[in-house]
């Protein structure tokens, strides 16, 4: 990766954690906001170079899914720590200090973190379906060798227009050839090549997997791009969904309120309940780490075969249906996504939204 790259990602992680002042759980402070914001900036900051710290050993540890930054009941920030079991702490298996470098440490039990691909067998349900052309986005797709993911987005670059999901769905974990045939339907939903074709593999970002456990490089995103054209994808969900993504993107901030269209639990909500973090991912018989994403929580917002949706903000306003994050990953409680920026940085693209 360039050192340009590298200097992009950082500024994109920076708006990530500034945009949390926007989300003020304790109300402006006496001093005024302004006093606050830089109050919370230097939290934020500090806290977060506390779980870098801490992640140095952590994320080697079995039985650790992952760290992220998160607010504590009280608005402060806090290292949270996620367990893949239970009775890690209680068995001495795991020791966690309660605090590190001045910040509270919590923990979260939420099983291990898997790539959303579903099973190979299919219940049909709406998104799964095989939808006259143009397709909409949010529904199944995925390279002819893999069973289903999810259309996330139309995105374009200039007059080049690109269908938008993972790595794992459009480039089959790194093992596809660029050209290859991108169905919708999925072929676990009863995709079949190369009638169902809507487009090719153009590009994909690599997944640098664990060589082997813990000896982990870091990635930023799952993610890859089908050339196609507006004859074969449409810009909006089904008439069940949120509609049409908007083209400006908004940054991830704790406590935004969110939702999401995916091929398996359709539209779903929830909110942003972990920032930069870090997470030990697994992809069938393989693991992937995974640096500075975003953490939502929310009932039933996400599961197999959802990877690739569009995760977009929620609510009334200029903010709402701002593109946010590109979901790939959950556990049995939590779904993790990349920043939608690092995404269409890569592959100088921009979401064909309104």
């Amino acid at each position: 990766m360039s050192d340009s790259r590298f200097l992009r990602y950082g500024a994109l992680a920076a708006a990530i954690v500034l945009d949390a002042l926007f989300f003020r759980p304790l109300g402006d402070a006496p001093g005024g906001s302004q006093d606050f914001d830089a109050l919370l900036r230097q939290d934020l900051a500090a806290a977060m170079a506390a779980q870098n710290l801490l992640n140095q050993d952590l994320l080697s540890q079995p039985g650790v899914a992952g760290t992220a930054i998160a607010f504590d009941v009280s608005g402060r920030p806090v290292v949270k720590v996620f367990l893949t079991r239970g009775d890690l702490l209680e068995t001495g298996a795991l020791a966690l200090p309660a605090t590190f470098e001045g910040h509270a440490v919590v923990t979260e039990v939420t099983g291990p973190f898997r790539a959303l691909e579903p099973p190979a067998s299919s219940d049909i349900t709406d998104p799964r379906l095989n939808f006259p052309r143009p397709v909409p986005i949010g529904v199944s797709t995925g390279q002819v060798d893999v069973t289903a993911g999810t259309i996330a987005a139309r995105v374009v670059s200039g007059s080049e227009v690109f269908a938008l999901s993972n790595n794992h769905v459009y480039a089959n974990r790194n093992q596809a050839e660029v050209g290859d045939n991108i169905l919708q339907p999925g072929t676990v939903d009863g995709g079949a090549n190369p009638t169902d074709a809507i487009g090719n593999l153009h590009d994909f970002e690599p997944i640098r997997f664990c060589q082997p456990f813990p000896v982990c490089p870091e990635n930023r995103i799952d993610a890859a791009i089908a050339s196609t054209t507006t004859d074969n994808l449409g810009n909006s969900t089904p008439s069940n969904g949120y509609g049409t993504p908007r083209s400006g993107t908004a940054a991830a901030r704790l406590g935004m309120a969110v939702q999401k269209y995916g091929r398996t639990t359709g539209h779903t909500k929830g909110r942003i309940t972990g920032i930069n973090a870090a997470m030990n991912v697994g992809f069938r018989d393989r693991t992937a780490r995974f640096t500075g994403q975003i953490v939502v929580s929310g009932n039933g917002f996400s599961g197999p075969g959802d990877s690739g949706s569009l995760i977009v903000a929620d609510g009334p306003g200029a903010e709402a249906r701002r593109p946010v994050g590109l979901l790939f990953a959950g556990s049995q409680t939590t779904t993790l996504a990349n920043p939608i920026d690092l995404v269409l940085d890569r592959f100088d693209v921009e979401i064909d939204g309104n």
